[in-house]
């Protein structure tokens, strides 16, 4: 696991270019003993290569696989540009993350940081930073930017009755993973559950809430509540906004008539309806044979061939935690994990969905840029 001091971040630091923050990057991660002179290079001879933006305001410049001789001790060093840098392209960096690693230990770096620094508005939390401590706390996903909910957050055909044995046990879900406490139980209940339609119902609280949550329960058999179906209770425990996303998702699904899909789903369906855009289309998997996995080049690789194509681009790393990310997104696809052997399933609708597919599996085959 990454772990971050106040001494191994820069604050308001400025550069005429990506250049120049690349180099005084270089020179902290020398600086602090990390690595050896001339890891500079292998920085830039990265940059070269391919971009290092990761999106949302974040850079991540790295060294090349021959200069891994030159790096000491694996770490990072975090130069934080409030005005920002022009990385090229119309991108702009507002975080600049140099990242020394001895081998495919910065995997798990990147994995961790791409985890974090995906979530919806973070560019904007990490321009306006002022403190170390703050970017830490959103570097080591202290700072919440996204609502807790997983599988184990969700409970199917439970044998409730009524919605209040529905609620009890969604707010229950809640405050066993210690996110919310008693109060937030008894406020649910005391308030009531609103249908939203589909026999879907929602009960929420932000009373004795400690970290934003959803929960999902479904009763073993459906029944009715003041004349509408009960099929299925979300349960929205709040202490910031870091659930308005998944509204979003169900609002979507409650609009195209969709939402009796949560009533059907298995957990982990449950999950991905709620926290993504779902994909219905063709599908494929491919092995991932690049020595030292998918880090930052390979990824970008594989993200600019899907984004070459009209189709919503979907991918899951069958070895690693089984979520679908946005095959067109940098961040998504190193957030995955992908190490040597993996196996990639990508699921893509629309009109050109199997070329799409056909692509990015010789893509694959061709060895993302770094040959076969």
């Amino acid at each position: 696991m990454l772990s971050l001091s106040k001494n191994d971040i820069q604050l308001k630091q400025t550069a005429t270019s990506k250049e120049d923050a690349i180099k005084a990057l270089a020179a902290s991660l020398e600086t602090q003993g990390l690595v050896e002179a001339g890891y500079v290079n292998g920085m830039l001879a990265r940059e070269a290569q391919n971009s290092t933006f990761l999106g949302n305001g974040i850079a991540i410049p790295h060294g090349t696989t021959d200069t891994r001789g030159l790096v000491k001790q694996t770490g990072v060093k975090v130069h934080h540009f409030p005005q920002g840098v022009n990385w090229g392209n119309g991108k702009t960096v507002y975080l600049a993350i140099g990242i020394a690693a001895k081998s495919d230990e910065h995997l798990g770096i990147l994995k961790q940081l791409t985890k974090v620094l995906s979530a919806d508005g973070v560019e904007e939390k990490l321009k306006n930073c002022d403190s170390e401590s703050g970017i830490i706390s959103i570097l080591n996903g202290e700072a919440q930017l996204e609502a807790e909910f997983d599988a184990g957050l969700v409970q199917l055909a439970f044998p409730a009755t009524d919605l209040i044995q529905l609620t009890a046990v969604a707010t229950g879900l809640i405050k066993n993973r210690q996110f919310a406490g008693n109060g937030c139980v008894a406020d649910a209940i005391a308030t009531g559950a609103t249908h939203l339609g589909q026999g879907i119902w929602l009960a929420k609280s932000n009373q004795d809430v400690s970290r934003t949550a959803l929960s999902f329960v479904t009763p073993a058999v459906a029944f009715e509540e003041n004349g509408q179906a009960v099929k299925g209770l979300i349960m929205v425990a709040a202490c910031n906004s870091a659930h308005v996303s998944n509204l979003g998702f169900l609002t979507q699904l409650i609009y195209t008539a969709q939402a009796d899909k949560l009533a059907t789903a298995d957990a982990d369906k449950v999950v991905s309806l709620l926290t993504q855009e779902t994909l219905e289309g063709s599908t494929a998997s491919f092995k991932i044979r690049n020595s030292h996995g998918l880090h930052a080049r390979p990824g970008a690789m594989l993200v600019s061939v899907a984004k070459k194509f009209n189709s919503a681009i979907q991918v899951v790393n069958l070895n690693g935690e089984g979520k679908p990310a946005n095959a067109k997104s940098l961040m998504k696809v190193i957030a995955l994990g992908v190490k040597c052997g993996h196996e990639l399933q990508f699921t893509a609708q629309g009109d050109d969905a199997e070329l799409a597919l056909e692509s990015i599996g010789q893509a694959i085959a061709d060895g993302l840029g770094e040959g076969k």
